[in-house]
Formats: C-alpha cells, sequence, structure tokens
C-alpha cells in the first residue's frame, strides 16, 4: 500500500521535472525572441509573460513537494 503511493509520487515528480525543463526552455526562448524586437509587440511580450508564469508556478509546486530540480 506505502510502495504504490512512493511510486505514484515518483512518476508525478518525474513529470513535474520534465515540465520545468520544457517551460524554462520556453520561457528563455521568449525572452530571446522579445530581446532581438525592433519594436514593441504585446503578442511577444504577453507569449512572455505566460511562459514566466507557468515556469513560476511549477517552480512554487516543486518547492512544497521538496523536489530538487537538475
Amino acid at each position: 500500500m506505502f510502495g504504490r503511493k512512493r511510486k505514484i509520487k515518483k512518476e508525478f515528480d518525474d513529470r513535474l521535472r520534465t515540465l520545468m525543463i520544457e517551460t524554462k526552455k520556453d520561457w528563455e526562448q521568449a525572452k530571446e525572441i522579445e530581446k532581438y524586437l525592433n519594436d514593441y509587440d504585446q503578442e511577444v511580450m504577453v507569449r512572455r509573460k505566460i511562459a514566466e508564469s507557468k515556469h513560476f508556478h511549477l517552480f512554487r509546486e516543486a518547492k512544497i513537494r521538496r523536489l530538487g530540480i537538475d
């Protein structure tokens, strides 16, 4: 019974790590795109902020779970 809970927790922790890596890449890519734009483009800024929000939401969840991220 307790082994199953650990297995499920490990599975979700692995998913969380993967999502955090993906969202960080998306966020960094959005920052680079925004940096190279010459004019003010609201859509690009919104995409960057959404990516940033997703990443920090997952980061908060990882902190609550005491999950170590490489």
